[in-house]
C-alpha cells in the first residue's frame, strides 16, 4: 500500500495553479500535503489534512473524487489523473493513530448542536479548538448520521466513524448525548435556558420522499433511507426492484447483491443516471441491471406495475398508455430522495422555512438570533465535503456570534448543603 501511495504522489506535477485544489469543496491544499509526505513529513501532512477538514478519513473514502479533485487533476486530460483520494485515505488513517491530546482550556461558554451528521461533527470540533463545551444531540444511538445510517458498510466502515468519536469526540471532551430527539420532550428554546448560547441545526433529511402510488405501504416494500439503516432487518427474497437511479439506489443495489439478492433492478424515468459514474460502474460489476425511461404506476404483491415514459415539451414526464406491464420481483425499496423532519421547527418560534427547509444565509444565520443551520436541512440533499465546507463556515459565524455576547453568569443557590453520600455501597464502608 505505501509503495502504491508514493508511486501516486511521484506523478503530482506540484502545479502553480492546481485544478485539484479549486475543484475540491473544502479548497484541500493537496499539492502542499503530497510534497510533504514526498519529503518524508507525514505528521506533518496528516495535521494539514485535519486541520483543513476534520472528518478527511471518511471524504477519503466517500468524497466523489471522480467529479471533484481528481476529476480536475492536469493529468487526467490525456491520461490516469493523480489518485489523491488513496494518498489522502494513507495519511489521514495512519495520522489519525497519534492524535491522542485532550481538550483545549475551557472559555466559560457552551453550545449545542443538534444533529452527529458531517456538517454537525465538523461544526463541534472546530468550536471545540476554541475551547466551547460542546455537546452533541442526536435521535441516534451513535454519531455519523447519514454517514453510519445511510451509507453502507462497504463503502464506509463503522470504525473509521468510531475512531472519529473517539479521537475527535471523547478525548477532546466533547459531550455526546444520544437518542435524544430535540422538539419533543426537549425544544431549543429549553437549550437556551440551560446556558447555550449558541445552536446549529442540522438535523439532516430523515424523512422519505414517497411515489404517492398504489402500493406504498405495503409489507414488500421499503423506503431507502429506512432500508440503509439496517439492511439485515429486511427479508428480500431474490428479485429486488428499485425505484431510482441516484447513489442512495446504487447504495440500496450493491447492498441488496450483498444479502443474498440474485437479481436487483434500478428504474428510472429518463435515460440518464442520476448516480456518479464511480458508483454505476460498480453496481454494474456487481450485476445489478438497469430499466430506463419507465414510469412507476404501482406496486403489488408480486411486482411493479411499469410503462414506457415519455417527455412533454415542456419538461413534463408522462406515462405513455398502453404500455403496462408487470415486472415480478419479491422486494421493492423506493430510493427518489428524503426530505427534513418537522417536529423541531414546529416546536421552535421564530425560524423561517421554505419548502420543509431551513432558511438560512451563506454563513448559515437563521432568521432567530443564536440559532444557526446548514448542510442538508438548509440546501436538501448534497455531498459529504459540502456538508463538511459548510460547517467551517457555520463554526466560524457561531464563534464571532458567541464572542459578541456577555459571558454567561450562573445563579447558584445560596449556601446549598451538600448531601452526605448515603448509598448503600457508602453505608457498607462504614460498617467496614
Amino acid at each position: 500500500m505505501a509503495l502504491h501511495v508514493m508511486e501516486e504522489a511521484n506523478r503530482c506535477l506540484g502545479c502553480k495553479n492546481p485544478r485539484c485544489q479549486a475543484g475540491c469543496p473544502i479548497h484541500t491544499n493537496i499539492p502542499e500535503v503530497i510534497r510533504l509526505l514526498k519529503a518524508g513529513k507525514l505528521d506533518e501532512a496528516g495535521w494539514m489534512l485535519f486541520e483543513n477538514n476534520p472528518l478527511t478519513t471518511v471524504c477519503s473514502l466517500v468524497c466523489n473524487h471522480e467529479g471533484q479533485c481528481e476529476g480536475h487533476c492536469v493529468r487526467g486530460i490525456k491520461g490516469a489523473p493523480v489518485h489523491f483520494s488513496i494518498i489522502e485515505n494513507y495519511i489521514s488513517t495512519t495520522y489519525a493513530n497519534k492524535m491522542l491530546k485532550g481538550p483545549v482550556p475551557s472559555n466559560g461558554r457552551r453550545a449545542a448542536v443538534i444533529g452527529a451528521g458531517p456538517a454537525g461533527l465538523t461544526i463541534a470540533i472546530i468550536l471545540a479548538r476554541y475551547g466551547y463545551q460542546m455537546t452533541i444531540f442526536d435521535s441516534k444511538d451513535k454519531i455519523g448520521g447519514v454517514l453510519r445510517y445511510g451509507i453502507p458498510d462497504f463503502r464506509l466502515p463503522d470504525d473509521v466513524l468510531d475512531d472519529i468519536a473517539y479521537r475527535h469526540l471523547e478525548l477532546k471532551g466533547i459531550q455526546f448525548r444520544p437518542n435524544t430527539y430535540i422538539g419533543s420532550a426537549l425544544t431549543i428554546d429549553d437549550l437556551f435556558r440551560d446556558g447555550y448560547q449558541s445552536i446549529f441545526v442540522g438535523s439532516g433529511l430523515w424523512k422519505p420522499n414517497k411515489l404517492h402510488i398504489r402500493g406504498e405501504s405495503l409489507g414488500n416494500v421499503s423506503y431507502a433511507i429506512n432500508y440503509l439503516a439496517n439492511p439485515d432487518a429486511f427479508r428480500l427474497g431474490e428479485r429486488v426492484m428499485i425505484i431510482g437511479t441516484g447513489n442512495s439506489a446504487m447504495d440500496c443495489a450493491r447492498t441488496a447483491v450483498r444479502k443474498g439478492a440474485r437479481y436487483v433492478t434500478c428504474v428510472n424515468r429518463t435515460d440518464e443516471l442520476t448516480a456518479s459514474q464511480y458508483e454505476s460502474s460498480y453496481a454494474k460489476l456487481e450485476g445489478v441491471d438497469f430499466l430506463m425511461n419507465k414510469c412507476t404506476l404501482e406496486i403489488q404483491d408480486g411486482g411493479v406495475i411499469l410503462s414506457d415514459s415519455n417527455v412533454t415539451e415542456d419538461g413534463k414526464i408522462e406515462s405513455v398508455p398502453g404500455t403496462e406491464k408487470l415486472y415480478p420481483c419479491d422486494f421493492v425499496i423506493i430510493a427518489v430522495s428524503q426530505g427534513a423532519e418537522s417536529n423541531l421547527i414546529a416546536s421552535t418560534e421564530g425560524i423561517d422555512t421554505q419548502r420543509g427547509l431551513l432558511t438560512a444565509d451563506p454563513d448559515g444565520h437563521t432568521s432567530r438570533p443564536g440559532v444557526f443551520a446548514a448542510g442538508d436541512a438548509v440546501n436538501g440533499a448534497r455531498t459529504v465535503v459540502e456538508a463538511v465546507a459548510n460547517g467551517k463556515k457555520v463554526a466560524e459565524a457561531m464563534h464571532q456570534y458567541m464572542q459578541s455576547l456577555p459571558m454567561p453568569v450562573l445563579t447558584d443557590y445560596p449556601e446549598a448543603p451538600v448531601v452526605e453520600d448515603i448509598s448503600a455501597a457508602a453505608q457498607a464502608e462504614q460498617v467496614l
